[in-house]
């Protein structure tokens, strides 16, 4: 045993133990195109084997902020890997791209196996809705940076779509659709806020219960993972119907939405179309933030916003119906006057 790395803080034998742990759960996520295992000083991926013609690899990197905290707070780690997944996946996906690898990167104060173990388990659930393969990832033990029972999560992910069939927006026009898929909560973003709003001016816990959430802890709402889109976006890509995709992230609809959109064209957005979470309405309230705020900051219950031609919105609709996911009609593209987006009731 390296006896004087132990005694700066950095256990050895933890890590050889969180590496025993987590090979059951990168099993889960093989697929065709993973070249031998976990192990060597990179992951190996054929892409040649996939059959593509002109492939174009489509990469994104995130992490999950300060949500983290309330994973702490509640001791519960099993679900912040789903997330850290979702927020990497989710932007590739926006393009296009077929997620085929992901890689993640872990920092913590001190390597708790156990801990570690729970959250490489919610990353391999995470790939697994992906149809990613986690192929590699690192486990940095840092005394000195992150108190003994902190961590961060950062991942990497690679995707690859048909030159001709990658997503950009660039055909979008005037009459175009815009079609919500609904997110399962806040995700992973705004949760400064959200801890400000809650915690601190509202004076709530993890372990508050709240009538308008049907009784759960707050701390459970709040965990619920960040959806992953994949498999709901890719009936729509075969059958060539989405212009543009937005994935709804931090700076919500104000930011996101015009990303996709070309220049000259602006968003009308019909309140009241889909579903808001009441966990909107309670942060609202906590924090005494504005409503049309809130849509500058959060997804507001739309995680993913696609543009459409108008011809095919019922197609779409339909599409999602059948591979059994939701989707809403919530507005359209027009031309630009004064701004970017524009909110109706």
């Amino acid at each position: 045993m390296p006896q004087a790395y132990e005694d700066a803080g950095v256990s050895v034998e933890a890590g050889y133990e969180v590496v025993q742990r987590i090979k059951q759960h990168v099993e889960r996520t093989n697929r065709p195109g993973v070249v031998g295992g976990i192990g060597g000083f990179g992951g190996l991926f054929d892409l040649a084997s996939l059959g593509y013609k002109e492939p174009v690899l489509i990469s994104g990197t995130d992490g999950v902020g300060t949500k983290l905290v309330i994973a702490k707070l509640m001791d519960k780690h099993n679900t912040i890997g789903v997330d850290c997944v979702a927020m990497c996946v989710n932007d590739i996906a926006a393009q296009g791209a077929q997620p085929l690898f992901f890689l993640d990167y872990i920092a913590c104060g001190k390597n708790e196996p156990a801990v570690l173990e729970q959250v490489v388990a919610g990353v391999a659930d995470g790939c697994v809705q992906a149809e990613a393969a986690l192929i590699g990832g690192e486990t940095a033990e840092m005394p000195g940076m992150y108190d003994a029972d902190e961590y961060d999560l950062a991942g990497f992910a690679v995707g690859v779509a048909e030159r001709s069939q990658i997503v950009d927006g660039s055909d979008i026009t005037a009459g175009d659709v815009l079609i919500a898929l609904p997110s399962t909560g806040v995700h992973s973003n705004g949760f400064s806020l959200v801890r400000k709003a809650l915690f601190e001016q509202a004076g709530y816990t993890v372990d508050t219960e709240l009538e308008a959430l049907d009784g759960a802890k707050l701390g459970d709402v709040l965990l619920t993972p960040t959806k992953i889109y994949v498999k709901a976006l890719k009936p729509l890509f075969a059958a060539g119907a989405v212009k543009g995709v937005a994935h709804i992230t931090g700076g919500g609809f104000i930011e996101n939405i015009p990303r996709m959109i070309p220049d000259g064209l602006a968003v009308r957005i019909e309140l009241g179309t889909w579903p808001v979470p009441p966990i909107f309405k309670v942060i609202e309230q906590a924090g005494q933030i504005d409503h049309m705020e809130m849509f500058n900051i959060f997804n507001m219950g739309a995680g993913m916003v696609v543009a459409v031609p108008a011809d095919r919105a019922d197609e779409v609709l339909a599409l999602l119906e059948a591979n059994g996911e939701q989707g809403y009609r919530i507005g359209e593209v027009v031309a630009k006057t004064d701004d970017d987006v524009e909110f109706t009731e």
